[in-house]
């Protein structure tokens, strides 16, 4: 039997995704030499600069943490060679170059959000529920010179249920994701690490980056695929659209929680149709029920919140 790998780990990473695998492994006690994450940004009306969740969680537990603006720059490769990390370890981070990547005994690995090849890209668990998937995963594989297409290590599959938000999802792979990086590490401190390269397929689905456009309802398309998206970005970065009732300008609303009804009717697409507690937008196949929803400058509230204290045009609706 091999002797055990003594492993010095750099990990990288910024968002509360990566957290649970940084604690993770904290708690089986591997040696985290670094952690890499993201320069404080400013955040909130006061603009006042914050750290990264990454960032914090490593303050708390003493790490040693470097913030470089520059992944090629002399100074910051310096002190990352200076800590002598034999395995390098990516979580929800950044493209990284070459002679970052190149630099571990043992490789650097990532930890992406699907079962890759699908979804490779900014927002895997997004598009899987904004794509209709029932089904999803994570994948650790080594870094290589394009995005997310290097040499898988191993994956873990789960459901995507009727219901779900990316909120749930996100919450469900972080957790999966972080079991999968520790057994990864395992294999790589036992050298019984395999490989397989990343199959070319024809149908291959893309996770591209969020924004304002592509996160806008259309309110003209099928129930299934408003549905769909509405969940698919709920909580974050969440679903918006105009709400038309006959003011001067359309208003800007986001769209949380929400109920397919699958039923006939003869309104035109985006009409609603309110009654004491409940808003339902007409759309091809039925109505979307809106049970969250957010106004211009308010709070997230209950439709039942809002109806009691908003008044709608009878041909009001949303575009």
């Amino acid at each position: 039997m091999t002797n055990k790998r003594d492993l010095r780990i750099v990990f990288m990473g910024t968002p509360d995704f990566a957290v649970a695998t940084l604690k993770a492994l904290i708690d089986h006690n591997y040696n985290v030499v670094g952690v890499i994450t993201a320069p404080d940004k400013p955040a909130g009306r006061g603009q006042k600069l914050r750290a990264s969740a990454v960032k914090q969680f490593a303050l708390e537990h003493q790490l040693n943490v470097l913030q470089p603006t520059n992944l090629k720059a002399k100074p910051f490769l310096a002190e990352l060679k200076a800590l002598q990390a034999n395995l390098q370890i990516i979580v929800a981070f950044r493209m990284l170059p070459k002679v970052v990547w190149q630099m571990p005994e043992f490789g650097t690995f990532n930890l992406h959000a699907s079962l890759l090849p699908q979804y490779r890209g900014a927002a895997p668990i997004h598009w899987a529920i904004i794509n209709g998937e029932t089904k999803t995963g994570v994948t650790t594989f080594f870094i290589d010179e394009k995005i997310d297409t290097g040499a898988i290590i191993q994956s873990k599959e789960t459901k995507i249920g009727p219901t779900t938000t990316v909120g749930d999802l996100h919450d469900e792979l972080m957790a999966i994701g972080s079991q999968l990086v520790i057994e990864t590490v395992e294999r790589v401190a036992n050298d019984t690490i395999s490989t397989t390269i990343q199959p070319q397929t024809d149908d291959l689905k893309t996770a591209y980056k969020l924004n304002r456009e592509n996160c806008k309802i259309d309110w003209s398309e099928s129930i299934d695929t408003i549905y769909n998206k509405i969940r698919g970005l709920n909580p974050f970065p969440t679903a918006w659209c105009y709400l038309d009732n006959n003011e001067k300008a359309p208003l800007s609303v986001k769209v949380y929680g929400i109920e397919k009804l699958e039923e006939e009717h003869n309104h035109a697409n985006g009409f609603i149709v309110t009654s004491k507690d409940a808003l339902k937008v007409a759309c091809q196949g039925g109505y979307i029920n809106i049970l969250e929803i957010q106004l211009p400058g308010k709070r997230k509230m209950e439709v039942k919140s809002l109806l009691n204290g908003f008044n709608f045009s009878p041909s009001a609706k949303l575009l």
